[in-house]
């Protein structure tokens, strides 16, 4: 078994009041279906797999291509964090495997050998509907609504515990009096939707990404007056600050590495905070952190399926299948060809015009799409192996990934870690025998 080592980013670059709702508001969110994964398939990983995030045992390390990963479950949902793998069964249960240095996985690993290199379960009091995962933490949302939280936080000092207790590597319940339709995780901040439309965030705040801190009280050693526990304030899942004069209330919620973005119920409009330094949040007009809740523009130009982010960019999927890159230009994670520019506003991504995605995931640095025909598409730093083509090289355009494990399977979902990526693919007539065949 390989040496453990701390949990850390794979590519680390320089760099309130409640508002009451009306009675009759419906947030468009069902328990009983998660939006969009009516499909099940199988687990395929590619990238780094030193710490077991690739679950495949302690004997595989890395991979260059996308490999299947032996499960006796179908699976619904796939999150990639930073160095773990959080997955969501058909029948509502959540299996994990990675680095467990911080809790990350949920469930007791000391115990048995090499226990992080292969999924388990988590215990959890009900069925799950809904995954997430950040770098060192991960969540799942119930079926009734409760949600429950396990692993850390980590800001600029380093590992800032999930409650003023320290880490927790057993499932934790938050915001027991609110019933939650949908969660999100950054990478060292969580956020929740509630059924009347509030946001709740918790976790780093450094980089403006919880919405409720201004720049002085953002961090854990803020002066925020005598007796305050300024790590527990920020801990502790609160709203996120908006001017009562507003009167908003949301119905989605999504989240980049450092970034959060919010629709405004019955509307276009997108609300965003967080980490601006490449315009990557759609706030053109300041490359500082956006500490307080602010209406982007760009994005509230469209209707957006899903919006999700790496470091220094954000990718973006429309209601037509059109998909928006915006942000950094390096390694290529815009996926606008080797002599583009930084994108200081969303731009259509030339090479998938002619596509029509039906899902996006991004990494630290990488960015891929799914198109509705089950081809995958992936762009950005692939330094480790984790864009899956064989090659550890990056990637300046959408190129289609090609292995023997996606012959005759179609995929539908795609999430990328820090150094891993994941994907779920239907299962076919003639692959009803899954076994973990090399690439």
């Amino acid at each position: 078994m390989p040496p453990k080592r701390r949990r850390s980013n794979s590519v680390r670059e320089s760099d309130t009041g409640a508002v009451k709702l009306p009675k009759k508001l419906k947030v468009v969110i069902e328990h009983d279906v998660p939006v969009g994964l009516q499909r099940s398939g199988v687990v395929l990983v590619t990238g780094a797999g030193d710490v077991g995030q690739l679950g495949m045992g302690s004997d595989i390390l890395e991979k260059s291509r996308f490999s299947l990963v032996n499960m006796e479950h179908e699976i619904v949902d796939v999150c990639a964090g930073g160095m773990h793998t959080v997955c969501l069964t058909k029948t509502g249960k959540v299996l994990t495997f990675g680095c467990n240095d911080e809790g990350a996985l949920g469930r007791i690993t000391a115990d048995k050998e090499d226990s992080e290199f292969t999924a388990d379960e988590v215990e959890l009091p009900d069925k799950v509907v809904q995954v997430s995962a950040g770098d060192s933490h991960s969540a799942a949302l119930l079926c009734d609504g409760r949600v429950f939280i396990w692993g850390t936080f980590r800001d600029s000092h380093g590992n800032m515990g999930l409650t003023p207790n320290g880490n927790e590597n057993r499932p934790y319940q938050i915001l027991e009096n609110r019933v939650i339709v949908k969660i999100a995780s950054g990478a060292d901040h969580f956020v929740c939707l509630t059924a009347q439309g509030d946001i709740y965030t918790c976790g780093c705040g450094e980089q403006g990404q919880l919405g409720r801190t201004s720049e002085r009280s953002s961090g854990r050693t803020a002066r925020s007056g005598a007796g305050v526990d300024q790590l527990g304030k920020l801990l502790h899942p609160a709203l996120i600050s908006l001017k009562p004069s507003l009167k908003l209330h949301f119905e989605d919620v999504w989240t980049g590495t450092y970034a959060t973005f919010a629709k405004v119920a019955n509307s276009d409009d997108i609300y965003v905070f967080g980490l601006n330094n490449y315009n990557q949040i759609g706030l053109s007009q300041t490359a500082k952190p956006q500490f307080s809740v602010k209406l982007s523009k760009d994005f509230s130009s469209r209707k957006w399926k899903l919006i999700c982010g790496g470091q220094h960019h954000t990718v973006a999927l429309d209601e037509d299948g059109v998909t928006y890159a915006i942000g950094r230009k390096e390694y290529g994670r815009l996926g606008l060809g080797n002599e583009c520019n930084d994108a200081e506003e969303l731009t259509a991504i030339p090479a998938l015009q002619n596509k029509k995605i039906i899902d996006i995931g991004c990494g630290s640095a990488t960015s891929f799409a799914v198109t509705e025909e089950g081809d995958l598409y992936g762009w950005g730093m692939g330094t480790v192996g984790q864009l899956g083509t064989g090659e550890d090289e990056d990637c300046f355009a959408p190129t289609l990934i090609k292995t023997k494990q996606l012959i005759d399977r179609q995929v539908f979902k795609v999430s990328s870690g820090g150094q891993h990526t994941v994907i779920l693919a239907t299962v076919t007539n003639n692959n009803k025998t899954e076994n973990n065949v090399s690439s």
